[in-house]
């Protein structure tokens, strides 16, 4: 199952549906590497995707998990992905940092947009400069939201 917006952009995944389980494989119990996207519906025009995974559910806040800009508007971001440019995650890190809650099941938002320009930013720039430099760019947005609770 996938999200669509009025655009027409959508984004799912073949490892779990729209507000299902993410499998463990995806997640710090796991190899830690991000799942597999497919995005579609792609606004006329689009140049790039960029891509924020967020979990809005983690005790002091929103917890960014994987901030990328200039992505190939492909229709598939591959498992293990580095496509695009990589910005700093809450982690403190560049690239994917799957979902660990400390407790609970969390949810974790894939939030896919079209841009109708690559964004010169600083590859390690954060969430916030990633939205303002992309603020004018965005032709459309999809999400795609995964829960995951810990095992052990």
């Amino acid at each position: 199952m996938s999200t669509q917006t009025e655009t027409g952009l959508s984004v799912r995944s073949v490892a779990f549906s729209n507000g299902g389980p993410i499998p463990p494989r995806y997640t710090c119990e796991g190899e830690n590497i991000n799942p597999p996207l497919e995005v579609s519906g792609f606004p006329q025009g689009t140049r790039a995707l960029a891509l924020i995974v967020e979990d809005p559910d983690a005790p002091g806040g929103v917890y960014d998990h994987w901030i990328v800009w200039n992505m190939p508007p492909n229709n598939t971001i591959v498992e293990n992905s580095k496509a695009g440019v990589s910005g700093r995650n809450s982690f403190g890190n560049t690239g994917y940092g799957g979902p660990c809650p400390p407790s609970g099941s969390n949810r974790y938002f894939f939030k896919v947009y079209a841009l109708d320009a690559e964004l010169n930013i600083q590859p390690g720039s954060d969430k916030k400069a990633l939205q303002t430099a992309m603020k004018e760019h965005i032709l459309g947005t999809a999400e795609l939201m995964g829960r995951y609770q810990k095992k052990k």
